[in-house]
């Protein structure tokens, strides 16, 4: 139980219970603590090398992002997503990104435009070398910075919760390396799409792209789910 958390190696200037919390937390979007898997304090704990005390906060936090869920008589346990699930974040997420799109077509800075064509193009690089970690890692950017110059903090607040909820599944759906080459056709359709600053151009690349993701990731899913 719990087999892939480790002691803390506390170097963080961070609150203790950040650190916990982000511990965690990363340890359920990369798999180390699977869905359904419980999360007992006592344990924790004593594997963490801390007290009782910022498990319980870190547990509390991760339970308001969806990424745990307490179960009675059972207590808390990592969220196990229904295909239903992802279906409606992802569902929720397409609207919002299409949002952000819209709003960034009309504010983003050349700056951002530039640090933008510059996640992208990282991303073809990763993609050629079939390295999923960084395929993931400047994906990530790309929406980062299109999210930020949507210059509405709560879009980018109520997204980033959303993306947290789905992270998990992220990795198997990008070591598809046919989806990988889309990934690049897709974010290569927003950022022409920005670059125009037509906000509802924007809009529909920003939507099309995370209408596909879903479609991709259910797919899997339910394959996995067999």
């Amino acid at each position: 139980m719990n087999r892939g958390i480790n002691k803390l190696n506390i170097k963080d200037i961070k609150p203790l219970r950040e650190i916990v919390f982000e511990h965690l937390r990363n340890a359920i979007l990369d798999g180390t603590l699977l869905p359904g898997e419980r999360l007992m304090e006592v344990q924790l704990a004593d594997k963490l090398g801390v007290s009782r005390t910022p498990i319980r906060e870190a547990i509390r936090k991760l339970e308001l992002e969806g990424l745990v869920e307490m179960i009675p008589r059972r207590g808390a346990q990592v969220s196990d997503l229904s295909v239903k699930d992802v279906a409606d974040v992802l569902e929720v997420r397409e609207t919002l990104e299409g949002l952000a799109a819209s709003l960034a077509a009309v504010n983003m800075s050349e700056e951002e435009l530039k640090e933008l064509e510059k996640a992208y193009i990282a991303l073809i690089k990763s993609v050629e070398e079939k390295n999923i970690e960084k395929i993931i890692r400047w994906d990530s950017r790309f929406h980062d910075v299109l999210l930020s110059a949507s210059r509405n903090p709560r879009l980018v607040k109520v997204n980033a919760v959303l993306i947290e909820q789905v992270h998990r599944f992220r990795k198997s759906y990008i070591e598809d390396i046919t989806t990988a080459k889309y990934i690049v056709h897709s974010h290569k359709k927003i950022l022409d799409a920005l670059k125009s600053r037509d906000p509802e151009i924007s809009r529909a690349c920003a939507m099309e792209h995370i209408r596909e993701v879903k479609e991709f990731i259910l797919d899997k899913y339910k394959k996995k789910a067999r």
